[in-house]
Order: C-alpha cells, then structure tokens, then sequence
C-alpha cells in the first residue's frame, strides 16, 4: 500500500534549519505580502480575425474585439491525484500529462483524467520524504521519435534519468524501452532538485541539489567538479542509433576540458526544484535554508556560471557578518524572505494566448505562502513585479507549475489539484 507522505516531504526542498529538521508549514489562507525584488543580475547579452464582407465599395478592416481583463483566477482541471509534482506536454499536443511522486504519469483528455497511467514505476520508485518520482521531459521530436526522460529516486534513494518511448498506443508508454541515461548517489533523503528539460539549444538539462543536510554539509555547493548542487547540460541524442552510448558532451560545456565535471553547465545551487526557459534565457528557483528564497535568471547561452550557494543565500551572505566575498558570483534577479514562505516554486514565463496581457512575466509561487507573484525580466533585472493572490487566491502547497502545447500555466498542490490559471474578462 502507497504510504501518504504529504506531512513528511513539506516539499521542503525546502530550508533545511541547522538541525536539519525541515519547516512544516500548511498554508491556507494568504494575506498580501509584499514582493521583493531587490537584488540585481548582471546584465543578460543578448490573432484570431472574423471574416468580414461588404457589399459597398469601401474596404472593410478585420477587427478583433478582446473585454477588458479584470484579473486573473484558477481553474481546476484534475483533483485526486497523488501528490503532483509537474505538468507538462509535447509540442502540439492537446493531452496534459501530470507526474505524480508516488511513480505514477497520468494523462488528462478531454477534460478526464485516464485510468489507466501513462507510465507507472511506482515499484522502482523510492516515494518517501523529498524523493520519488520528480520530472518528466519529452523529446523535442516526441511525435515522431515518442522519447520522454524521468527523473525519480530508486529504492536506495539514488537519483536516475531514464529515457523511455511511448507504445503503438499514444496513451501508454513502453517500460521494455527504458534506457538509463544518468545516476547519481544521493548521501542524503533531501535536496534532489528534480527538474529535466531541453534547451533552446537542443541539449538537456538536469536540475541537482548539493546532496542534502543543511549548510551544504557534504561541500559540494563550490565544486564544479561533482554534478550534485548543479545544473547539468548534456546531448542525449549521441550514440543512436545502437544505443550504446548514454550521452555525450556538449562539446561547449564549460569543464569539458578540465577544471570541473564535464557534465556541468553551472554550480554553487541548493537546491533548483524547477527551472525553465524562456527564449534566450534561463530561470531557476532555487530553494534557500534559513533566511532567503531566490529566482536567478541568465544567459542560456552562459555556461560556467557560479549561483553562490553556500557563500550565499539569495543575494546575502550565508553566514551573517562574515563579509564574504561576492566576486565571482552570479547574484539573483529577485529574492524574498521567509517571513513570506519557506519553499520557493519556480515556474514559467507565460507565452500563450489567452490572457495577453500577461505576455512576457514570470510566474512563480511557494509551497508554504501559496501567493501567486510574477515580474517582467529586462536588461537584466526583475522589473514590474506584481503580486495577484488577492484575485486567485491562495494555494496549499503549491508543488510546481507548468505549460500546455500552447503557453498556458498550470499549478499543481501537493493535496492532488491541477489548477489552470484562466483571465476574467468583463
């Protein structure tokens, strides 16, 4: 029988304290706190119309007639799963695909949540504390090579990355297909990042906490050469077709030859539960300890890039009064503290269509304050920022967001709700 761990995870991926016990929090109701945007990254290089007709000679312009919005709600398209961790789908696809971490992807149609799940590996999957069953990645020639990679824990708690393909039915993946692409030993339950995605540039990234504890206690936050508490880049497509290599080097990554993991795209994370990206750039939540939660923003075209953690937290030095030095470091776009959360949730610039007017802004949200913020990133710092809770309301343990074929946002709870974020119109 599958153990509720709700209580246990707290997604605290979140702020270990210095005794390593992870906060509890339950958020329910959220009143409006104030957005913080105060540190600044360095500088980043870089419709429908109705067909009209006219009997008279003149012209007729096709117009198109969009109500005012007057804010922006939630609205619920799936209830009962367990525990959601993510959503995501396939270019062109109009199926939402929801990973649960109990091991489980279940597909929404039409509106319905399928029976039977699209891949269950719930008896490989260590369900317990921070682990389980904790990203999904689809090929970005899905429809027609049907890859999709995982990302969960093993029952020993190891991090793996499998590759698998979907069967002749398009609602059921093939487990005889798997292929491991990566793993990681993991020397502690906590801090497994979880997050797998492919590039503007076609590579793949993967998301690694600095293996867990609190105050970096296994030393790797600084040190590019071990691939826990860094963002991975790597080309999974070598070795096809026989399959026989798991991946190869990018062959600009930045430690490929020497000083650093080849596999290491950029360091000195926490724990980055979610990223994405958005064009040319890149955005992570980074998961802080005690006191700061951070949103770090750059270059997807910047390799080699050091986040600062443990130096760090956030823009402020981990270790009060140390006076560390910053040099070197790539300080976040935005940050706040823990008197208004405890769990940062990365999410997604929105670039869909229905709700215009929230083109271009990062949303992102926390497990414990449940808001609903966004901002506006331009010439490298987080400018207009807003906070929306009072027209959606708050969440309870906001898990993780994510994208349809089509640029809408989705949120996942940890209580079993996918929510869709939707524009009232007048």
């Amino acid at each position: 029988m599958r153990r509720t761990i709700l209580a246990v995870f707290l997604f605290l991926l979140a702020s270990c304290t210095s005794s390593d016990v992870e906060p509890v929090t339950t958020a329910s109701v959220v009143d409006e706190p104030s957005t913080s945007t105060t540190a600044r990254a360095p500088a980043t290089p870089s419709t429908a119309a109705d067909s009209v007709s006219s009997t008279t000679t003149e012209a007729v312009t096709p117009t198109t007639t969009v109500s005012p919005l007057t804010g922006l709600a939630y609205e619920k398209v799936a209830g009962g799963l367990a525990f959601p961790v993510f959503v995501d789908t396939p270019a062109g696809d109009d199926r939402l695909f929801v990973v649960t971490k109990d091991g489980q992807i279940h597909i929404i149609k039409d509106g319905k949540t399928l029976v039977e799940p699209f891949l269950d590996i719930s008896e490989q999957t260590n369900n317990d504390g921070e682990q389980g069953l904790l990203g999904l990645a689809f090929h970005p020639d899905y429809a027609a090579n049907g890859l999709f990679y995982v990302h969960y824990s093993d029952r020993h708690g190891d991090t793996k990355i499998f590759e698998y393909r979907v069967s002749s039915n398009p609602d059921l993946a093939d487990p005889e297909t798997a292929r491991l692409i990566l793993v990681t030993t993991q020397p502690a339950g906590n801090h497994n990042g979880g997050m797998i995605a492919f590039g503007p540039d076609g590579y793949f990234y993967i998301g690694l906490g600095d293996g867990g504890g609190a105050n970096d206690r296994y030393g790797n936050g600084q040190r590019p050469d071990t691939v826990l508490g860094a963002l991975l880049r790597l080309d999974v497509d070598a070795g096809r077709p026989d399959g026989g290599v798991a991946y190869a080097i990018p062959p600009d990554n930045p430690f490929v030859n020497g000083g650093g993991a080849a596999e290491v795209w950029a360091y000195g994370l926490r724990n980055p539960w979610r990223f994405s990206f958005d064009g040319d750039l890149l955005y992570i939540g980074d998961v802080g300890q005690a006191l700061w939660e951070e949103i770090d923003v750059a270059a997807v075209s910047t390799g080699g890039l050091n986040y600062g953690w443990p130096i760090m937290e956030g823009s402020h030095c981990f270790t009060p009064g140390s006076g560390c030095d910053t040099g070197g470091l790539y300080l976040p776009a935005t940050e706040y503290s823990h008197g208004e959360g405890c769990s940062v949730t990365g999410g997604y610039v929105y670039r869909g269509s229905a709700i215009p007017e929230l083109t271009g802004r990062y949303l992102y949200s926390d497990y414990c304050g449940g808001w609903l913020r966004s901002f506006v990133y331009e010439d490298g710092a987080a400018t207009d920022a807003k906070d929306h809770t009072e027209q959606v309301g708050a969440l309870v343990n906001v898990t993780s967001f994510g994208t349809d074929a089509w640029g809408e946002i989705y949120v996942t709870t940890a209580g079993g709700d996918v929510w869709k974020v939707v524009g009232n119109r007048s």
